[in-house]
């Protein structure tokens, strides 16, 4: 008898855990059939062998429950594995896409929730053909947004840009750039994934290569006054650099974190290198453009090109000079470029607009008989396939006779920006003493010039003296202003070789600080007034009689390149400087070896990043 009443007390038991169980189900769960909300949380996002804890409200009693992987109870090692507790384990091989955690009633099959897992296996790093950068690859299976992060440790500290891999477990790959050499890095992949988490890749290990000592530019960087500079990287283009790369980055203490050899022979130079939206590097890798008065003679292997490199060095495009003079031809062009020189811009359309230049003959030009054979820049416009569009010629729009300085080397342009606010181009013609601006209207302006600023140009120059207060052999213009048309701001650095003074005076009349003598110059131009108005104008205690740049930099300070400093051997020096009167310095940097062409602070090495 007694154990009759035992087996009846058991029946009744299970009946209401049975009863229980059901109740639970049906208070928890909507009348969908298969409700996510039954489920927590709905998504994960985990790496390979990595474990995730789901729960459910369908029951609280495991015993009452059924969890699947892609239908399968409790998963398999293809797709993970998940216990009766709901404790899921993650494949140690990625999924080729994300799997479904499903949980049902074992009592009710209308009961039942699920969930996303998305598995990624852990990235691989590689080095690659510069030892300073490596490779990073990883395949998720979404679309997420991909960035790495590095550095001398695992508070890592510097990042790249952020990208989007295709999904799939197609592989994403990004070069980490920015590291010293002969170093130990720490570096791990962040992903943001679509359902709005952030995934952290395993850390990794990776030590740069090492660099030959004459590999390495000597560069020196003091900050006299204490304060802190403009943060980034110096960006240095180093003319007759030898062993050292031309393109050099270095952190704001002087440190290589990155460096390009273009190849080439000792007649070429890079004039310029700039970063592009795209994250790579476009050069022109040329010979001087001054040399084509006369027919060069230059050595086997001399590049005459520009190209586009990304971070490994690897060349994504170029064209040489030949090949742009096949396509001028098949375009019906009837202009041969003797050489690429001096820089290259990049609009917004992906066009490309190059400055050349080729030599004509003419005979008896004012103070000049008989035949002179003059050296002048053209202007062509590249399309996304580098075929030549639209083309411009300073034979056809300036007056050959005007020749201020160097002739016959007569415009000897420098520098070509881009207005975006109009779509017309402006041109620095150093032996013209001038910036002008183009009708180029995106591609259908006739070439027209709208106006010549500088000496004997069509701007009056305000809160300055004229005529030496204008810049003179200048070099490396840049906007300061979101307009570049209308009222907007430029600064120019002035070499100030052919400086004109007043009628009876000279450099030395006036107690200048050094003669000659260059300047900095922060101008605000009103297009319609017809006016040049000084907002900073540094007069140096030093001379830089050719090369250099300009520009403002993010914290209002003034970035400047002393490009070709007088000596016995080649030197250059680099400022920030603050925007007063007096101005003081804030970051030096110093190169007793090298001329630096160009010199730029990047917020990075990476568009849109800033370390």
């Amino acid at each position: 008898m007694k154990r009759t009443r035992n087996i009846i007390a058991l029946a009744l038991g299970v009946f209401a855990l049975i009863i229980t169980a059901g109740c639970t189900s049906s208070s928890t769960t909507n009348s969908n059939p298969e409700s996510a909300s039954a489920i927590s949380p709905a998504s994960v996002d985990l790496l390979t062998t990595q474990t995730a804890q789901f729960t459910t409200s369908i029951s609280k009693d495991p015993r009452f429950l059924i969890w699947s992987v892609n239908g399968i109870e409790h998963g398999n090692a293809t797709v993970g594995t998940i216990d009766a507790t709901g404790n899921y384990t993650a494949p140690a091989m990625q999924p080729s896409a994300p799997v479904t955690i499903t949980v049902r009633s074992a009592l009710n099959r209308a009961h039942s929730g699920s969930a996303i897992a998305t598995v990624v296996a852990p990235g691989e790093v590689a080095a690659t053909a510069n030892p300073q950068v490596a490779l990073y690859t990883i395949a998720p299976s979404v679309a997420a947004m991909v960035s790495i992060q590095f550095g001398t440790d695992t508070t890592y500290g510097l990042t790249t840009w952020t990208q989007q891999a295709a999904g799939n477990a197609t592989p994403f790959a990004m070069y980490v750039a920015g590291m010293k050499a002969s170093t130990l890095y720490h570096m791990r992949a962040v992903l943001q994934m679509p359902d709005g988490t952030q995934l952290f890749d395993l850390d990794h290990i990776f030590t740069t290569g090492t660099l030959p000592a004459n590999a390495i530019p000597t560069l020196t960087v003091t900050i006299p006054n204490g304060l802190v500079p403009q943060p980034g990287v110096e960006l240095v283009d180093l003319l007759g650099s030898g062993t050292v790369p031309p393109i050099s980055v270095t952190d704001l203490s002087g440190n290589l974190l990155w460096g390009y050899q273009p190849g080439g022979t000792a007649s070429d130079s890079v004039q310029p290198v700039k970063l592009l939206p795209n994250g790579h590097f476009i050069l022109v890798y040329a010979p001087g453009s001054s040399i084509f008065i006369n027919p060069p003679n230059l050595p086997p292997g001399t590049l005459d090109v520009a190209r586009e490199i990304d971070l490994a060095g690897n060349t994504i495009r170029e064209i040489s000079i030949d090949t742009l003079n096949t396509r001028l031809a098949a375009a019906g062009f009837n202009y041969v470029a003797a050489t690429m020189h001096h820089d290259i811009t990049v609009l917004p359309n992906g066009h490309w607009i190059l400055i050349v230049n080729s030599t004509q003959q003419f005979t008896n030009l004012t103070g000049l008989p008989g035949t002179t054979t003059v050296l002048g820049d053209a202007l062509i416009d590249l399309d996304t396939n580098l075929n030549p569009v639209w083309m411009w010629n300073t034979f056809d729009h300036l007056d050959v006779n005007r020749h201020p300085m160097a002739f016959p080397d007569w415009t000897h342009s420098n520098a070509v920006l881009y207005s975006a606010t109009d779509g017309n181009l402006l041109l620095s013609m150093r032996h013209q003493n001038w910036i002008i601006k183009i009708d180029y209207a995106n591609g259908q302006g006739a070439g027209d010039i709208i106006w010549h600023l500088g000496y004997q140009g069509d701007f009056t120059l305000a809160g300055g003296s004229t005529p030496m207060d204008w810049f003179y052999a200048q070099h490396g213009p840049s906007y300061t202003t979101q307009a570049t048309a209308g009222v907007f701001g430029m600064t120019v650095f002035d070499n100030g070789d052919d400086r004109v003074f007043p009628a009876g005076q000279s450099c030395t009349t006036l107690g200048l600080p050094t003669c000659p003598y260059s300047t900095t110059q922060v101008l605000m131009i009103d297009e319609t007034a017809k006016t040049a108005t000084f907002a900073f104008h540094d007069i140096l205690s030093t001379y830089s009689f050719f090369g250099g740049n300009a520009d403002v930099l993010a914290n209002g300070n003034v970035h400047y390149d002393l490009a070709g400093l007088l000596g016995p051997t080649p030197s250059s020096a680099i400022y920030e400087v603050t925007p007063t009167s007096p101005a003081q310095t804030v970051w030096q940097m110093s190169s007793p070896k090298h001329y630096a062409y160009r010199a730029y602070r990047l917020p990075s090495l990476y568009p849109g990043v800033q370390w």
